[in-house]
């Protein structure tokens, strides 16, 4: 064999002799050959497979070569076409790549250049269908929702959404694997500036380098600046800062930060000073008010920080919208793995709602990639969960409430916490509360409305 390769190559060709012929060659270079002896059987296997390159001759019995590469835009839009072409008829391979084909042929057929042509076929291919990959990828990062509504989640959602047309800092708390990004994000989406959402990880910057990735560095500023580099202030202009993990700046870096808030200036490393016109959100899941106290954090940094705080609650504390977001995440990554629909069983629903969640919903997320990737079927059971989270048990589906909390909202997580425990089974759910089914139905829709 003269190469490795994981694309699936569709050939159609009416004589035998040279259809058997390129199939020995193709296979002998790595690929997975399907054969056609006309248009129509050529049709039928591009329903049935995924094929990365077709490879036809375009004098065909029945349907032409051209025709096939018509009905082909239809049944494999993403595939890449070789025609083959007789000597001469060069016109009518030109033909072919208007209405799409990717290149051409000429016979007699000279194996170096034809397996040389298809595999850049494949080549393109496999480039294209990355690209859309990363595409969707990022535009599924870009359209990420926060999937809940319960109250501690509405609390944060409310506060978030008034301060986001405003200039104020806010300062994002909670544990790690809450959502502080997305909330961020949330923030931006709604604030009505036009730049864009810069966002950095400070936990993940070796502690030389966070100066020149905030503020930049002029050519020749240190040893190893080549050229000059804006940093991530420059990159937010007119947008959004996120400094995610600020507990982790250091003292000096600090003091630069505060001038930056204050004064609305800085200088990149071996440059002069510039204006700055961003609006910061920060994050952490330190105390740091704690970490002032110890002197670790400035606390004139601080109170810049803390002009308007916003927590991110727990799952533990948000445990109504785990139905929402196992809902969520299966449909995802059932996406993202070209799986079918799936549903979560009662037993694995309350095994989910009895867990603890000390990673919060990066924990969830994990869990139902996790489920998703290993289910054999159209359902993810306990047997699909990990070991800590099947072994969960529920402690006797109790509910409690603060004093005070409104009829209406113990009403709605009586609700929802009904409806988690059924399995969705609003038929059931109604039974157990001793309500009419239709009374559910209505209290469901009163709050899509």
């Amino acid at each position: 064999m003269d190469g490795q390769t994981d694309s699936t190559i569709l050939i159609v060709e009416d004589e035998r002799s040279n259809l058997v012929s390129l199939e020995r060659i193709f296979q002998r270079e790595g690929f997975r050959t399907l054969l056609a002896e006309d248009g129509k059987k050529a049709l039928e296997l591009s329903r049935k497979h995924r094929i990365d390159v077709v490879l036809t001759d375009l004098m065909l019995p029945g349907m032409s070569g051209i025709d096939v590469i018509k009905a082909l835009h239809t049944v494999a839009p993403d595939a890449e076409v070789v025609v083959m072409t007789a000597y001469g008829t060069v016109e009518t391979a030109v033909e072919a790549m208007r209405e799409g084909a990717y290149d051409f042929v000429e016979k007699p057929l000279k194996r170096m250049q034809i397996v040389k042509t298809v595999r850049k076929a494949a080549e393109r291919h496999a480039l294209l269908a990355e690209n859309r990959t990363l595409r969707k990828e990022l535009s599924a990062l870009r359209n990420r929702t926060i999937v809940g509504s319960s109250p501690a989640l509405r609390q944060a959602l409310e506060v978030a959404s008034q301060a986001a047309p405003s200039t104020a800092t806010v300062l994002v708390l909670g544990e790690s694997g809450t959502g502080k990004e997305l909330l961020a994000r949330h923030i931006h989406e709604r604030s009505g500036r036009e730049g864009p959402f810069v966002g950095v990880n400070l936990a993940a910057l070796p502690e030389t380098i966070v100066e020149s990735e905030l503020f930049g560095h002029e050519k020749g500023a240190f040893t190893g600046a080549a050229n000059r580099r804006a940093g991530r202030i420059a990159q937010a202009a007119g947008g959004s800062l996120f400094l995610d993990e600020i507990g982790e700046l250091s003292t000096a870096v600090q003091v630069k930060l505060l001038r930056v808030l204050q004064e609305g200036e800085y200088e990149p490393l071996g440059g002069r000073t510039e204006r700055a016109d961003f609006r910061l959100i920060a994050a952490t899941n330190r105390d740091l008010k704690a970490e002032v106290e110890a002197g670790r954090f400035r606390e004139d940094l601080f109170y810049r920080l803390n002009v308007i705080a916003i927590t991110c609650p727990t799952l533990a504390e948000r445990r109504d919208d785990i139905p929402l977001l196992v809902d969520h995440f299966v449909e995802v990554y059932c996406g993202k793995n070209d799986k079918p629909p799936m549903t979560v069983t009662r037993e694995a629903m309350d095994r989910l709602m009895a867990y603890d969640w000390p990673g919060n919903v990066r924990e969830l997320e994990n869990a139902m990639e996790r489920a998703v990737v290993l289910s054999k079927d159209s359902t993810i059971g306990p047997e699909n969960l990990p070991r800590p989270i099947a072994s969960a048990e529920q402690t006797g589906g109790e509910l409690s409430f603060a004093i005070g909390t409104p009829l209406e909202e113990i009403e709605r997580r009586v609700i929802h916490a009904t409806l988690s425990h059924t399995g969705g089974d609003k038929r059931l759910a109604a039974q157990l509360l001793g309500i009419a089914t239709r009374t559910i139905y209505r209290k469901l829709a009163a709050e899509e409305a």
